[in-house]
C-alpha cells in the first residue's frame, strides 16, 4: 500500500510539473548556444540516384564562428561585476566569470567580430565536402562567389574558394565583395519597411512580455551576489549579457562548461528568450511577415541565376553566396522550409518549433543542387546545412523538378517584388 501511495504521488508530482510549464525545453548545452554555436559538421553524404548527374550548385551561406560581435556586452558584464567586486557581494564564482571576462576582452581585442580559425575550417570544410559530393560542376566552369562587405563574410569566402583552388586549381574562380551586394546580401540595411519593423512596438512588446515571465535571474544571482546594487538596472538584462557571453565562447574557440554556471533549466529559459528575439525579428511571423520578405530579391536571384545556367547566358557552373545569419534565417522562412517557418500566436511555443542552433549555427548554408537527366531534364535537391530537406509543403520529395521548384520559389515572393 505504502508503495502504491508513492508511486501515485510521484506520478502526480510528475504531471504537475508537465502541466506547469507544458513549453520548457530541454535541449543540451551545446544547442543552448544557439546561433553561436559551432556549425555541427554532418556524419555522412547523402546520396542521389545514378540517373542524375549534379552540374550546378547555387549556395547561400552564413560566416563562419568568430569573435563576439562587439564589445557591447562582454563590457556590461564586466562593469556589473566590477561593480560587485566594489560592494562586496561577488561570489567566487562570479570571480572566474570576472577572470573569463576579462580573457574574453583582451582575446578580441581589434578582433571583435573577425572570423577566427574556427570559422576559417567551418568554411574549409563545407568546401571540401562540395567538391568531393558533387564533382562535376567543378571540373569544367566557372566559380562566381560574393559576399557583404562585412570582413567575417569576406574571410569566409576567401576561406572557401581557397580550399576550392587548392583541390582544383584549374576552376576559375570569381570573387566580389563590397557593398554593391547588400541588395542580396544585407537586405535588412536598405529595406525601409524592415526598418520601421525594427522600429515599432509590436514584436518588442511580445519579446519584452516573454522575457519578463522567462528569464530568471537566479544565474545572475549566483556570481553578483543576493546583496548586489542593481539600483536602475534590470537584473534579467544582466543575466541576457552573462548568457550570451557564455554562449559566445566556443564559437571563438574557447571551450567552457556553460552548465558550471546555469543549470540546464537557467540555459533553456535564456536561450529561448534570445531565440525568440530572432524569431520575431528576423522571420515571418503572425506579427509581421516583412523579416522574411526582404529575402524576396535574393530568392528572385537564385531562379535567375538558375535559368541563367539552363540557358547558357550564366557561365557558373557554381554561385557562392557568404552573408550573415540576418541573410539567410529570411530566405529560409520565406521558402518555408521545414523547421524555419512556424506561425503562431502562442510565443511561449516558439521554442519547440523554430531553433536557431539548427536553422543558423555559424557557418549555415543552403545548397541547391542541379541535376541533370539522362533525357535532359532538370532536377534540384535543397540541403540545409548539407542535409536534404523537402522544399514544398505536404510533398516528401526531396528531388524534385526543377520547373515546380521554381514555380515555388516564385510564388513565396509577394507580388510587389515581383518583376
Amino acid at each position: 500500500m505504502r508503495r502504491f501511495l508513492i508511486s501515485i504521488v510521484c506520478q502526480f508530482s510528475l504531471l504537475t510539473l508537465v502541466a506547469a510549464d507544458p513549453t520548457a525545453t530541454n535541449y543540451s548545452a551545446a544547442d543552448c548556444q544557439g546561433s553561436l554555436k559551432p556549425y555541427p559538421v554532418p556524419e555522412k553524404s547523402f546520396e542521389y540516384p545514378d540517373s542524375l548527374k549534379p552540374v550546378y550548385i547555387s549556395h547561400v551561406g552564413r560566416h563562419g564562428a568568430r569573435f563576439p560581435a562587439g564589445p557591447s556586452h562582454s563590457a556590461a558584464l564586466r562593469k556589473a561585476l566590477q561593480r560587485a567586486d566594489s560592494a562586496k557581494t561577488i561570489t567566487p564564482l562570479g570571480r572566474r566569470l570576472a577572470a573569463l571576462t576579462d580573457y574574453v576582452i583582451a582575446v578580441s581585442h581589434n578582433r571583435w567580430g573577425a572570423l577566427d580559425s574556427l570559422g576559417m575550417a567551418e568554411q574549409r570544410g563545407i568546401a571540401s565536402r562540395m567538391f568531393m559530393n558533387f564533382p562535376e560542376p567543378f571540373r569544367s566552369g566557372s566559380v562566381y562567389a560574393m559576399s557583404s562587405y562585412s570582413p567575417r563574410c569576406m574571410m569566409s569566402m576567401f576561406s572557401f574558394v581557397h580550399q576550392l583552388d587548392r583541390l582544383n586549381n584549374s576552376v576559375e574562380v570569381i570573387t566580389s565583395t563590397g557593398r554593391q551586394n547588400s541588395k542580396l546580401m544585407r537586405p535588412f540595411d536598405l529595406s525601409n519597411d524592415y526598418k520601421e519593423f525594427r522600429a515599432s512596438d509590436g514584436w518588442k512588446k511580445v519579446y519584452d512580455d516573454y522575457m519578463t515571465q522567462t528569464v530568471p535571474v537566479t544565474a545572475i544571482e549566483r556570481v553578483l551576489g543576493k546583496n548586489y546594487p542593481y539600483g536602475d538596472t534590470d537584473p534579467k538584462d544582466i543575466a541576457l549579457m552573462e548568457y550570451y557571453v557564455l554562449a559566445g565562447m566556443s564559437a571563438m574557440g574557447v571551450e567552457i562548461n556553460a552548465l558550471d554556471y546555469f543549470t540546464s533549466a537557467e540555459y533553456n529559459a535564456l536561450w529561448s528568450t534570445f531565440n525568440l528575439r530572432q524569431y520575431l525579428q528576423r522571420v515571418a511571423s503572425t506579427v509581421s511577415s516583412v523579416p522574411a520578405d526582404i529575402a524576396s530579391d535574393l530568392v528572385l536571384d537564385i531562379v535567375a541565376r538558375t535559368d541563367g545556367f539552363i540557358s547558357g547566358s550564366n557561365p557558373a557552373t557554381v554561385d557562392l553566396r557568404f552573408g550573415h545569419a540576418e541573410t539567410l534565417m529570411p530566405l529560409l522562412s520565406l521558402l518555408r522550409l521545414p523547421g524555419c517557418y512556424y506561425l503562431t500566436n502562442y510565443f511561449d511555443t516558439v521554442a519547440l518549433h523554430w531553433r536557431d542552433f539548427d536553422v543558423v549555427p555559424m557557418a549555415a548554408n543552403l545548397q541547391i543542387i542541379l541535376f541533370k537527366s539522362a533525357k535532359g531534364r532538370y532536377y534540384v535537391r535543397f540541403d540545409l546545412n548539407e542535409k536534404p530537406v523537402t522544399l514544398i509543403p505536404n510533398d516528401s520529395r526531396v528531388i524534385i523538378p526543377w520547373g515546380e521548384a521554381r514555380d515555388y520559389m516564385t510564388r513565396c515572393v509577394p507580388i510587389y517584388y515581383q518583376p
